[in-house]
């Protein structure tokens, strides 16, 4: 990993001074860590904009409450997808919003970290970078790579010349990494996560019932019937939809069964991921990973059954992280507090 010498030059009490904060500037959340406060914001990573004007309507749950139901002139917009913006003044917009909640003061300009997924390029990395000093954070801001925040959140040994290995399964990317002495020795990064999983839903039952269904109805049902492993006792459910050809309002009972085997693709390419890392990493390393186990962080690593699946797939232990749906934020803000320990592992501004 490139090391800024920028960083290594300076104290934390110098580095970070005031009300500074790390920022998971994730595809379907968006997680705010305070200095010495911890996390205080989690919102959704949704902006409601009137679109004659450009207004900013309203940010986070409210915003995401719109999805599907907005007149012609309001758009509620993801300003991020698969882990990177795509709409970089929507995304300075939401920004500026969060550092508002936190700094009253308008001309607060406080240190920012923010979480990246390691399979960025740099050109990605800097328009990061620059919609957080447009939206008001000090320049230069700096980037920390996804897993290896998961990594420190998890209370993983990162500085230890052992391997620890982490899978963190977002919203819009699986962050895979074998990390040792503070590096990521082998690493995958895809932009196949949650929204995945709910697009497969949507796919299955635009296909097998000839309905369709919102993202916000098809997370739902990820979320309480969705499944990785097969459950003591499948159940069946129902959800009420659109029908393709009349447009009419239906209702489709379907099974959890059903639901699993829709969500089979976008599952097996993460465990594809997994095994391509370990694959690419040295055996003593692996031999570490056999002993300490391989450890699930982000809110996809909830699906349930997916340990006991992962078990079953690569024959090893498979650990859930404390506090899976925070690490990557907790990481970030401990590197943040510990500047002096962690500071190495930041990319600068000047980092291609």
């Amino acid at each position: 990993m490139a090391v800024n010498p920028q960083i290594e030059q300076v104290s934390s009490a110098t580095f970070f001074g005031g009300r500074d904060i790390a920022v998971d500037l994730g595809t379907a959340n968006t997680l705010v860590y305070v200095r010495g406060d911890g996390i205080v914001l989690d919102h959704p990573s949704v902006v409601a904009i009137d679109i004659r004007d450009g207004t900013v309507l309203s940010v986070g749950a409210d915003a995401k409450r719109m999805i599907g139901r907005t007149p012609g002139h309001i758009q509620a917009i993801r300003p991020l997808e698969d882990g990177v913006i795509a709409d970089f003044d929507v995304c300075e917009k939401m920004l500026r919003y969060f550092i508002q909640q936190v700094h009253s003061r308008r001309w607060a300009k406080p240190r920012m970290v923010i979480c990246v997924p390691s399979g960025v390029t740099g050109v990605e990395r800097r328009a990061v970078q620059e919609a957080a000093e447009h939206a008001g954070a000090r320049s230069p801001a700096y980037i920390i790579e996804e897993p290896m925040a998961a990594a420190i959140g998890a209370g993983l040994p990162i500085a230890e010349p052992t391997g620890s290995m982490v899978v963190d399964i977002g919203g819009g990317t699986t962050e895979v990494a074998m990390i040792s002495l503070g590096g990521i020795v082998a690493n995958q990064s895809i932009r196949i996560a949650g929204n995945e999983l709910d697009e497969a839903i949507i796919q299955h039952l635009k296909q097998e019932h000839g309905v369709a269904i919102g993202v916000r109805t098809a997370e739902n049902i990820k979320m309480k019937l969705g499944s990785a492993y097969p459950l003591e006792k499948e159940l069946i459910a129902e959800v009420n939809a659109s029908d393709l050809t009349t447009g009419l309002p239906r209702t489709v009972n379907f099974t959890t069964s059903e639901i699993r085997e829709a969500m089979a693709f976008p599952l097996m390419a993460i465990i594809d991921a997994i095994k391509v890392t370990l694959d690419s990493t040295p055996p003593e390393l692996a031999a570490d990973v056999m002993e300490r186990g391989v450890v699930l962080t982000g809110g996809g690593a909830l699906l349930v059954g997916l340990v006991e699946r992962l078990i079953e797939e690569i024959g090893m232990k498979v650990l859930m992280a404390p506090d899976p749906l925070n690490s990557v934020v907790l990481g970030a803000g401990k590197a943040l507090e510990e500047i002096d320990r962690f500071g190495t592992i930041f990319f600068g501004s000047n980092q291609d």
